[in-house]
């Protein structure tokens, strides 16, 4: 599975249908505040969900005139699309822009704002930016307005606040797309001879401040020229001869450092570690009498050599050096690592290949953007065995949750498919929301039918953290509960996840045979790697699902398996890298402990 996941998973740089489903969103935000008909605004929404589920690409659309007949794309939206696509201007949006100043926009980013709210807030006190919005709460006008409150405006000074204290951070998917074309186009220089890159990015976090590239060339000027005018980049920064700075378009800062051959594997290393890391390595190294740095080895001043220094081809060849087995980039954390390389107990990391399933994926029964049929399809093409449906509950009204009745019909289906493909397997499942109470959306009955059960909280995040504990606990108390679905509730950069009291979780987990979600979703990615070691400690199992509205989001359990990886997991901690007779069998443990 891992050759076509990968092979499909194409991390796309900044197309134009990107580009272009940013102005409809844009658009349909302006005609929000506008007070604009519904279904207008609602006619550029699906437009931007389209274009960027588009499975062909944009220019062949175009070209033969078969733009319209992708679904939520129609007549005046495809003209616009198209306008958009060869001359990268639309009078349409530019006009609607000069009704509101220039920064009203940026209202969108703080959390619990929305375009009702924005409208209410520039009607009355004409407020249209980040600046002028904190003015106002802190002069008490805000909590004056309808709908508002003290309550609401100390909330939004508190989204600014994290707004601010997150800037200049970008989540590792949102940069991945950039990251990896930037770095093909350096691989397919005829000056580059290897080329990577480092930093935080290589190892995997979740949330990045830069990124960092590293080529071995014998002409660094001819790359530096390359990467500084890459059509990338926004700015220069810094240039010179062995290193340049730049900002690319999605505004994150971006260094290269071009090398000598010999001098590649020492810098990889070097830019790759996190700084406590690369301590305990420099450290065995002076040890043995060495001095190491970004670019070799070198006797160390006043040290006695205990060893001649060997040579180095390629990065695992430093920790052999230093008596170590190579760390996983991933985990250079100072998290254990190196006393692992020491013991040779280092794990085995899981890999792409190992995954056979997914579960948690939405269809357009609830508020899914590709239809059952296309999941399985596109689940299928990755190589995959069998996939789980999860569609939203009942209780997730403004997600178009599923009633009993709903649910039963996408099961009778779901069992007709399953019937023609002896081959392929789709397990009936639903994301069941996790009440105030603790309580589930659906009865037990209804639960039992299925093959599986995500449940997740999706309300009241603001519980105490003891409430919230007891909550979630409760619904995983419940036979039926196979997983629990992103379990703290982040979106990072977003929203901080609840209050949680995260080893009680897990002891609940172990204790009653629950799978914890590792979810994918690059705005989630919950639960997180700091925790996965003691979750694998308990014998708390993961099952990295997607948590996938469309043929395209089925492919983020590339990030879910980087941040396993950066959590210790084996093949062996995640349940879906089971082959179908076993994950059948994994998936009614716990219901039958009844």
């Amino acid at each position: 599975m891992a050759s076509r996941l990968a092979q499909s998973h194409q991390y796309l740089p900044a197309m134009t249908k990107e580009k272009i489903a940013d102005a409809f969103e844009a658009i349909a935000r302006l005609l929000e505040l506008k007070g604009e008909n519904p279904f207008k605004i609602r006619a550029y929404t699906q437009a931007a969900r389209a274009l960027e589920t588009l499975a062909e690409p944009l220019d062949t659309l175009i070209a033969e005139e078969r733009l319209t007949a992708i679904e939520g794309i129609g007549k005046a939206t495809g003209e616009k699309i198209t306008e958009l696509h060869t001359t990268s201007r639309l009078p349409y949006l530019d006009n609607l822009r000069e009704e509101f100043p220039p920064d009203i926009l940026t209202l969108f980013d703080i959390q619990g704002l929305g375009a009702k709210k924005i409208k209410i807030l520039w009607d009355s006190l004409k407020v249209h930016s980040i600046t002028s919005l904190e003015r106002a709460c802190k002069e008490g006008k805000v909590a004056t307005l309808p709908g508002f409150g003290e309550k609401t405006a100390a909330n939004i000074l508190k989204g600014i606040d994290h707004m601010r204290a997150h800037a200049g951070e970008f989540r590792f998917g949102d940069i991945a797309s950039l990251a990896e074309s930037l770095l093909d186009d350096l691989r397919g220089h005829p000056a580059a001879n290897q080329s990577a890159i480092a930093g935080s990015y290589r190892r995997k976090k979740e949330v990045v401040h830069d990124l960092d590239f590293i080529v071995s060339s014998s002409q660094p000027a001819d790359v530096m020229d390359f990467f500084s005018t890459h059509p990338l980049v926004v700015n220069i920064l810094a240039k010179g001869a062995t290193k340049s700075s730049v900002i690319l378009k999605n505004g994150i800062q971006c260094d290269l450092r071009v090398v000598a051959g010999k001098e590649f594997p020492f810098a990889l290393n070097y830019f790759t570690g996190s700084k406590e890391h690369n301590v305990r390595i420099r450290s065995r190294a002076l040890a043995r009498g060495w001095s190491l740095n970004e670019y070799r080895f070198s006797p160390a001043d006043g040290r006695e050599l205990r060893e001649p220094i060997p040579e180095i081809l390629e990065e695992n060849d430093i920790y052999h050096a230093l008596g170590l087995d190579p760390v996983p980039p991933e985990l250079r954390e100072d998290r254990g690592e190196i006393d692992a390389a020491e013991k040779h107990s280092l794990p085995a990391l899981i890999e792409w290949s190992n995954l056979r399933g997914i579960f948690h994926n939405h269809t357009t029964a609830s508020d899914g953007r590709a239809s059952l049929d296309d999941m399985v399809a596109a689940a299928k093409e990755l190589g995959l065995e069998y996939l789980g449906i999860a569609d939203h509950s009942k209780a997730s009204f403004q997600a178009n949750g599923l009633d009993e009745k709903r649910l039963a019909e996408q099961t009778a289906r779901i069992a007709e498919l399953n019937a023609d493909d002896k081959e392929f397997r789709i397990f009936t499942g639903v994301e069941c929301d996790i009440l105030k109470d603790g309580t589930l959306d659906f009865p037990d009955e209804v639960l039992a039918s299925l093959d599986y059960v995500v449940a997740s909280v999706h309300s009241s995040f603001t519980m105490p953290q003891a409430e919230m504990t007891k909550r979630i606990i409760r619904a995983m108390e419940n036979p039926n509960v196979t997983m629990l679905g992103h379990p703290t509730g982040r979106l990072l950069l977003t929203r901080d996840a609840y209050q949680l009291d995260i080893p009680a979780i897990l002891d609940a987990a172990a204790a009653t045979g629950t799978i914890i979600e590792l979810n994918a979703n690059p705005r989630r990615l919950d639960l997180d790697w700091r925790w996965w070691p003691l979750a694998k400690e308990k014998g708390v199992k993961c099952a990295i699902n997607p948590d996938a509205h469309s043929t395209e989001g089925l492919q983020d359990v590339i990030f879910g398996v980087g941040i396993a990886r950066k959590g210790w997991l084996t093949k062996d901690d995640v349940v879906n890298t089971q082959s179908l007779a076993r994950i059948t069998h994994t998936l009614q443990e716990k219901r039958a402990r009844k």
